[in-house]
């Protein structure tokens, strides 16, 4: 980081418009690949400082991907259950936004009302043109066979080899040829390598309950759209059905599935076929993102952001990934 956060939110304050002295600013958890930090200011609501990690390994765009997001989500949709986006510093990767008042959901409290919550905020964000378009999300598939290519990407990085330094790398890697590309193996063929060009939708991405609170007056926010974009409907429904934080009830799965659907002109029988296709596949891909902290890539992406120990952060991912390969 070349500007501490502290004087990189006065600027980006300043650049806002936003005058006062800042009373306190506080590092927040969670961040994978970024660095997060609540402002507080005198007489005055807090803003968030989120700082993105970038490196020649992972060319993503991470902080333009998501200022464009919210800025369609804000300013064309008219949405306001998302941080409002104020300002951001590019040759900082940096980015300020408002506050988003709420605390995480717990995984009992996952009903039918967040489900259909969450659904709501994605036909939402379909509802709108944004000028200039949205850009293609991390990892679009726009045919079955992207799809199939992502995730035979993903298998193939962790077949080649994980980082021998990394804590339990060996249980790791015994999972990898063992389990996890013996299971590949059997799922690819039924996915088939169809070139066909799918519906394209406006999508969150990476968009589950482990990106939502909830405010006390039963309305739920969302946040953290890196990865948005435009990208096939059915990726995000089972990204969302997969996600492993705080993940939702399966038997809600298909109610989730079918309102957006229905909310965005695709609740036909082949585009729900479609997305019970992917379904097992994406699971599998959890399991390889899950696994990514083995990888000798992950080494610069863990320093930048992650505060918790290597060994307890390989072992839980070790465990996520087993449990997705359970559920195949």
């Amino acid at each position: 980081m070349t500007v501490p956060p502290r004087p990189l939110a006065e600027h980006l304050l300043a650049a806002a418009g936003m005058t006062g002295p800042i009373l306190g600013v506080e590092r927040l958890a969670g961040g994978r690949n970024n660095r997060v930090w609540r402002v507080d200011r005198l007489a005055a609501d807090p803003v968030i400082l989120k700082q993105y990690h970038h490196s020649p390994d992972d060319p993503r765009d991470r902080l333009g991907a998501e200022w464009a997001f919210a800025q369609h989500a804000w300013t064309a949709c008219g949405l306001r259950d998302l941080p409002r986006p104020l300002v951001r510093d590019t040759a900082e990767h940096a980015g300020l936004y408002g506050f988003l008042p709420g605390r995480r959901l717990l995984p009992a409290e996952i009903g039918v009302r967040e489900v259909a919550a969450a659904a709501a905020f994605v036909v939402s964000v379909n509802r709108c043109v944004s000028d200039p378009p949205l850009p293609p999300a991390s990892e679009a598939c726009f045919s079955m066979a992207a799809h199939v290519a992502t995730i035979a990407r993903r298998v193939a990085r962790l077949e080649a080899g994980l980082d021998p330094a990394a804590p339990l790398a060996e249980a790791a890697a015994a999972l990898v040829h063992e389990r996890l590309v013996p299971a590949w193996s059997r799922l690819m063929p039924g996915l088939g390598g169809d070139a066909a060009v799918l519906p394209v939708r406006v999508s969150p991405s990476d968009f589950g309950f482990h990106n939502a609170l909830a405010d006390g007056a039963d309305r739920i926010g969302f946040l953290d759209f890196e990865y948005a974009g435009l990208d096939d409907p059915a990726k995000l429904i089972c990204d969302f059905c997969c996600q492993p934080e705080v993940p939702t009830p399966a038997a809600l799965h298909a109610d989730f599935r079918d309102r957006v659907l229905a909310g965005l002109g695709l609740d036909t029988a082949s585009h729900r076929a479609r997305c019970a296709a992917l379904l097992p596949a994406y699971r599998l891909k959890w399991a390889c993102i899950a696994l990514n902290d083995f990888l000798p890539s992950g080494a610069a992406r863990r320093a930048f952001a992650v505060q918790e120990a290597w060994a307890d952060r390989c072992s839980a991912q070790l465990a996520k990934a087993e449990a997705m390969l359970d559920g195949l």
